[in-house]
């Protein structure tokens, strides 16, 4: 955790220039246990969908801790990109989430295609509360705020052809295919819509329909990765 991010319901009062949170549970067991705070001691903090700040402990018990704390900080910039995933299997998708959450994703569109097996959309983790666990952990990695937004679709072919256009007008639209003849662009000056397939790839038809759309296929070379390799390796080449 290298972000301790507070929640509204935290702040119990104003003191002086700086507000005070009392916080309980895996927050503090984390502050305890890994950072071995003290009273007295500052810490990184943040407001989920607010500003950053400093934090001074100012009572610590076993399940709880108070701080002082003043925010005075704009968390750090988004991604430019748009990122349409195709529905991995729920423990890649742990894994995706908090990866692309670290990196600076904000807008996130789950995609039912051919390959994502139907038992994959009944997984406990795309629970809203799921989900939401999964983005926190990645902006505590990250030293963010803000919230990613998830999106999920069910069916591929009214998606693309009645939402994804409007979504991805004004920015380069990328779907990565893995036998696609041009490599990932690299250090892109633009904002990106990108579209990745589930294990495997998109299947013919649905390249192509992303193509019509305009699309542009791209690959990472000869070499085939997991999903959850792919995207931060996507990512990492484009920005």
């Amino acid at each position: 955790m290298n972000l301790l991010l507070l929640f509204n319901d935290d702040f119990v009062d104003f003191v002086g220039d700086a507000n005070r949170v009392r916080i309980s549970g895996r927050r503090v067991e984390h502050v305890r246990a890994v950072h071995r705070a003290r009273v007295g001691d500052e810490l990184r903090v943040g407001v989920v969908n607010g500003q950053l700040g400093r934090g001074v402990i100012t009572a610590l018990s076993d399940d709880a801790l108070e701080m002082d704390v003043a925010l005075d900080q704009a968390p750090p910039p988004p991604l430019p990109v748009t990122l349409v995933l195709a529905l991995p299997r729920p423990k890649s998708l742990k894994k995706v989430l908090a990866a692309v959450t670290t990196m600076g994703v904000k807008r996130v569109v789950l995609l039912n295609t051919f390959r994502v097996e139907k038992s994959y959309w009944q997984s406990p983790l795309l629970r809203p509360t799921a989900l939401r666990e999964q983005l926190l952990l990645g902006l505590e990695q990250a030293g963010d705020t803000v919230l990613p937004e998830i999106s999920l679709r069910h069916r591929f072919k009214p998606f693309v052809e009645d939402e994804l256009v409007e979504l991805a007008r004004g920015t380069r639209a990328l779907v990565a295919h893995p036998t696609a003849a041009h490599l990932s662009p690299r250090d892109v000056q633009q904002a990106v819509t990108l579209a990745v397939g589930p294990e495997g790839g998109f299947i013919p038809f649905e390249v192509e329909l992303l193509q019509a759309h305009g699309f542009e296929p791209v690959s990472l070379g000869v070499r085939r990765l997991r999903v959850e390799h792919a995207v931060p390796a996507l990512l990492g080449r484009l920005f």
